[in-house]
């Protein structure tokens, strides 16, 4: 059997596998260490061994765990909750103004967290009912959730560009780096679409009444307060990174302090809410650690059987296509696969071929980092089986339609692609920051 056949093989059961229901890293590191057993007997063991020990050696990898306690922290000792409050009674004058509260508040939590899911829990049982107690249009609010959760994987300190640069053997620190300006210029482009559209029809984003805004200035200010400690942490753990104070890890670990200060500080930090934080950051810490290992298991086999020379010959000389229409059909196999996967899935499937070749068609890999993230963003929310789709369907109340769901990332996928094409045409947008603060 040629490689290539190997190569397709291996990709094909996986994908049965996890249409049977299987979990990702289940699936991935089955065929991996079967694969390595049929192609080079007992020597195979040596590689889920090997990608075992490559993964616990990994320093940077401590950053995971401590980064997301830090954002179950501040989630669960109500930290958010104040944050919503704020930009409640300080937006709700404007046509709007709790969607665009919404977007600033999804910003603050994917900067605590790193994760979407957070931010869609925290944005559907938080942000959503108010909005529909105040008569704001439904379609409109539910999209304005799911693109603004989406921001989670994009913002530093994001886990999914620590995934991505794990397995593609780049720095994280700038992967976030790179991340963090297109990930303002997206939540921008979601604000002044939500501007725009009510300004236009100012029925779909009712103001608040008099009432609920009439307060004295004095209770207005101490309201800000709610966004003063979240601030504090995010500044005291990016800048100490940024000025060279800490390193990477030493960052997350200041972050994962200061959640746990600023909930003892506003008397929440009971046992409850620890057991719950350390409970669900055991949990998301062990699943992405697993999958992490599964696709290092994987992308070995593939380096053995020397399957992206494979491609790279297809792509190049069979099929004659220029780097740029190779990097544009590899964001629209995302996009593809983002349909049935979750962006951990798509990452481990596709980048021991992907990230080799990108780097081969001499395009930077932290930018392709980037691009990938995007890219997962408009797969979370492309229908018929969107990742975001199904979350929100399941965090929504029941007046709420699966078709008012679809209807409702429309505008922000076209958002999404444009803001890609834009990063894509113009690279120094995602690149000059890391260069900068490299010097």
């Amino acid at each position: 059997m040629s490689y290539e056949m190997i190569a397709l093989l291996m990709f094909s059961t996986m994908m049965v596998m996890m249409l049977t229901g299987q979990r990702v890293f289940g699936a991935i590191g089955f065929v991996a260490a079967v694969a390595a057993l049929f192609l080079w007997g007992e020597g195979g063991v040596e590689m889920p061994f090997t990608a075992a020990s490559k993964l616990m050696s990994w320093y940077p990898l401590l950053t995971l765990p401590l980064f997301v306690f830090m954002g179950y922290m501040l989630s669960e000792s109500g930290i958010a909750s104040d944050l919503y409050k704020m930009f409640h009674v300080w937006m709700g004058p404007l046509h709007g103004g709790l969607a665009i509260g919404t977007i600033c508040l999804m910003v603050l939590i994917s900067a605590m967290n790193g994760l979407s899911v957070a931010g869609m829990a925290i944005g559907a049982t938080i942000a959503l009912p108010e909005m529909l107690r105040r008569g704001y249009d439904k379609v409109m609010v539910t999209g304005v959730i799911q693109a603004g959760s989406s921001l989670g994987i994009l913002v530093p300190p994001s886990v999914v560009l620590v995934l991505y640069g794990m397995i593609a053997r780049q720095p994280v620190s700038d992967l976030w780096l790179a991340g963090a300006i297109p990930g303002l210029m997206l939540a921008t482009m979601f604000v002044v679409y939500i501007v725009v559209r009510c300004r236009l029809q100012p029925e779909l984003g009712p103001v608040l009444p008099k009432e609920e805004r009439q307060m004295p200035l004095g209770e207005k200010l101490a309201l800000l307060k709610a966004g003063i400690l979240p601030l504090l942490i995010f500044v005291f753990m990016t800048g100490f990174f940024v000025a060279g104070v800490t390193s990477l890890v030493e960052s997350s670990a200041v972050g994962a302090t200061a959640a746990m200060l600023a909930a003892l500080f506003r008397k929440r930090l009971t046992f409850k809410v620890l057991e719950t934080t350390i409970r669900q950051t055991l949990g998301i810490s062990c699943m992405f650690m697993w999958i992490i290992l599964a696709a290092l298991a994987f992308g070995a086999v593939f380096d053995g059987l020397g399957a992206v020379k494979a491609i790279e010959s297809l792509f190049l000389e069979k099929w004659g296509l220029s780097p740029w229409e190779i990097l544009i059909l590899m964001q629209l196999s995302y996009i593809v696969m983002g349909m049935f996967l979750d962006d951990t899935a798509m990452l481990v499937i596709v980048a021991p071929l992907y990230i080799p070749l990108v780097i081969s068609l001499g395009f930077n890999p932290i930018w392709y980092g980037v691009l990938y993230t995007i890219t997962v963003q408009v797969a979370y929310m492309t229908p018929p089986f969107g990742y975001n789709l199904f979350l929100m369907k399941a965090m929504a109340p029941p007046e709420i339609s699966l078709v008012d769901i679809y209807r409702s990332v429309i505008p922000f996928v076209l958002i999404m692609i444009f803001a890609l094409v834009i990063v894509m045409s113009f690279p120094e947008i995602a690149l000059w920051l890391p260069e900068y603060v490299k010097g």
